[in-house]
């Protein structure tokens, strides 16, 4: 008996997966979208091949996080310069760009390899609930 390795070759048309996160929990809502955009929820998954789908996110802006995170996590982000540290709460966070929010957290889960940009891509994030790929078909996720 032989592995089956998938090869680029037989990768053909890749689905589009919705996601609502309205009152979802963002580590628990990331897995799930990270799980999908590798390929591991499929049976023919090889890690050195980029065979996932790609994942649509509406209300991003209505995600929750646990305990008290909403006031002590904090993002950062630094310019290089001396004193170029930048400090922002998840609450001012939350309303000013809550699609950073889920790509960072997704970003984070997803392998640190020359695939990641690539699967990091094919994530589309919106605020609210309009969203532009209707013609794709998207399949609602469960997100557990």
């Amino acid at each position: 008996m032989k592995t089956f390795m998938c090869k680029k070759e037989d990768i053909k048309g890749r689905k589009y997966y919705i996601v609502d996160a309205e009152g979802k929990t963002l580590g628990r809502l990331s897995t799930s979208i990270a799980t999908v955009l590798i390929g591991k929820d499929k049976p023919d998954y090889t890690p050195h091949v980029d065979s996932g789908a790609a994942v649509i996110v509406i209300n991003a802006s209505k995600v929750n996080v646990t305990g008290k995170k909403s006031e002590s996590k904090t993002y950062k982000s630094y310019s290089g310069y001396p004193g170029g540290l930048k400090v922002t709460k998840f609450k001012n966070m939350l309303e000013n760009k809550p699609e950073y929010i889920i790509r960072h957290a997704v970003k984070g889960m997803l392998p640190k390899n020359k695939l990641q940009a690539r699967r990091i891509a094919r994530l589309k994030i919106y605020k609210s609930s309009a969203h532009q790929h209707q013609a794709q078909n998207p399949i609602p996720l469960e997100v557990k």
